[in-house]
């Protein structure tokens, strides 16, 4: 079986369309400066409904790290990282981690994305290892 596609949505469109472009972008709330992930129609921090999508440059430290053994559903090779990113220019995110070995990640591990695509209209961003 194949893995399961995300369905872009009107708040996450703009997300999936810099993806597909080999660019991460995440959203900022310029009302409390706070760049937050996932989208959500208002900002987390203030509830304000104003925020829009800012280039990151997709460096940062693995926060928290766990291993999953039992896939979440079908498509899913098992064991894999799975990992909250805290991004070097705020905000955090949880992704994939690949360093081939799942074993390898750990926290305080630096970390930057890499796109993958899924089909053609998806492209994922995992984490891969900095040097």
């Amino acid at each position: 079986m194949s893995r399961p596609v995300p369905v872009p949505t009107e708040l996450s469109e703009p997300f999936w369309e810099a993806a597909r472009r080999g660019d991460l972008v995440v959203p900022y709330c310029p009302a409390c400066d706070l760049r937050f992930f996932v989208p959500e129609p208002a900002c987390p921090g203030c509830m304000g409904p104003e925020w829009w999508y800012v280039p990151s440059s997709g460096r940062g430290t693995v926060y928290s790290v766990t291993v999953v053994h039992r896939a979440p559903g079908p498509g899913f090779d098992t064991p894999f990282a799975l990992a909250v990113i805290d991004l070097d220019d705020g905000g955090t995110l949880l992704s994939h981690v690949d360093a081939g070995d799942p074993d390898a990640v750990v926290i305080g591990m630096p970390v930057r994305v890499d796109f993958r695509p899924l089909t053609d209209e998806i492209t994922l961003p995992y984490f891969v290892p900095s040097l």
